[in-house]
């Protein structure tokens, strides 16, 4: 096996990419957490499509998660990425414009067949990885769904259920290259799956997997270390913006001694302020899980009319189905 160099980096950018089923959001968040509590400094961008669930395999459909992360301060999610993990060639055409120069491409090599290609409306017979377009980047092509495949045979579950674990195959290479633990995520995973022992075996053996194939594999012949920050000691929170979003709502309705009302339906990136406003009834938060989109903002600017502070919330197609009722508060000139 060749010598392993160990290069010391200031600050790496990672963007995560594949179809929204790809559990790509879950990835980076995971990486995110652990290099939280190792004691980086960390900036988030989560990127979901606007389409209601596009087409697999479609440009549409990619969804992605971006961090940076560094000994330094950061204030950025970055504007370029050192690494780019794509699970198809969809997440590859749509990010590479991203990835900087001499960057490197980690690739699941089974999503970039004739299906996939065509879908990611590359010209017949093109593979990217195959015809010389990428020189300039390094470029790691791993099955990845063939290895997940093999490590959870025998496993007793099904392919769907054991494709579904890829995700924590490149999870566990990444937590190899840049030298972090796997225990964080082997305790989220334990206690997300608490009551099905069986997937939280294939999700650990899988994650371990990665990083075992990182270990023994001549892939990479340099592993990276990014050192701790200089953060000031103190007790700090993880929060994302629908977090802030949702504490800042409630700022404002015990500041104006209002009742805070917030009607909506679920969509992604969304959902996450109601499930953060439903655990705040103490400060008399009243959630509403509407219908439909258009029964939220009205049940919302109903709240209003009455008193409240009426709040809804959503995303690209939801605003959209949202947009004449938006036009009937603006004409009631409603606080909501």
């Amino acid at each position: 096996m060749a010598e392993r160099i160990e290069e010391i980096s200031q600050q790496v950018t990672i963007l995560f990419a594949g179809d929204s089923g790809d559990g790509m959001q879950l990835t980076g968040s995971q990486f995110t957490d652990t290099a939280a509590l190792y004691g980086n400094d960390i900036s988030t961008f989560p990127n979901f499509p606007a389409e209601i669930r596009a087409p697999q395999g479609t440009l549409a459909g990619v969804s992605g998660f971006q961090l940076n992360f560094g000994s330094i301060e950061i204030f950025t999610p970055g504007d370029m990425c050192d690494v780019l993990v794509v699970m198809n060639s969809a997440a590859l055409k749509a990010n590479l414009k991203v990835l900087k120069k001499g960057g490197i491409i980690i690739a699941n090599t089974d999503g970039f067949d004739p299906k996939n290609l065509r879908l990611a409306k590359y010209p017949d017979g093109v593979n990217p990885l195959e015809d010389g377009s990428l020189e300039g980047y390094k470029v790691v092509k791993l099955d990845v769904t063939k290895i997940t495949r093999n490590t959870l045979a025998g496993s007793g579950l099904g392919t769907k259920e054991i494709d579904r674990t890829k995700n924590m195959f490149v999870l566990g290479f990444l937590y190899w290259l840049y030298n972090r633990p796997l225990d964080i995520t082997i305790d989220f995973l334990k206690l997300k799956f608490a009551k099905k022992p069986d997937i939280v075996e294939a999700n650990v053996k899988t994650l371990q997997a990665g990083y075992h194939f990182g270990d023994t594999s001549e892939e990479f012949t340099t592993r990276y270390t990014v050192k701790a920050a200089e953060i000031e000691p103190g007790i700090y929170r993880s929060m994302n913006g629908n977090q802030a979003v949702a504490l800042g709502l409630i700022a404002a309705s015990k500041k104006s001694g209002l009742p805070l009302f917030y009607g909506t339906y679920p969509i992604t990136p969304a959902s996450d302020i109601l499930h953060e406003l439903s655990k705040h009834k103490n400060f008399g938060v009243r959630t509403f899980q509407a219908e439909d989109e258009i029964a939220g903002i009205c049940a919302a600017i109903g709240a209003s009319f009455g008193g409240s502070l009426g709040v809804t919330a959503s995303s690209g197609p939801g605003i959209a189905l949202k947009g004449e009722a938006i036009g009937l508060a603006l004409m009631l000139e409603l606080p909501w």
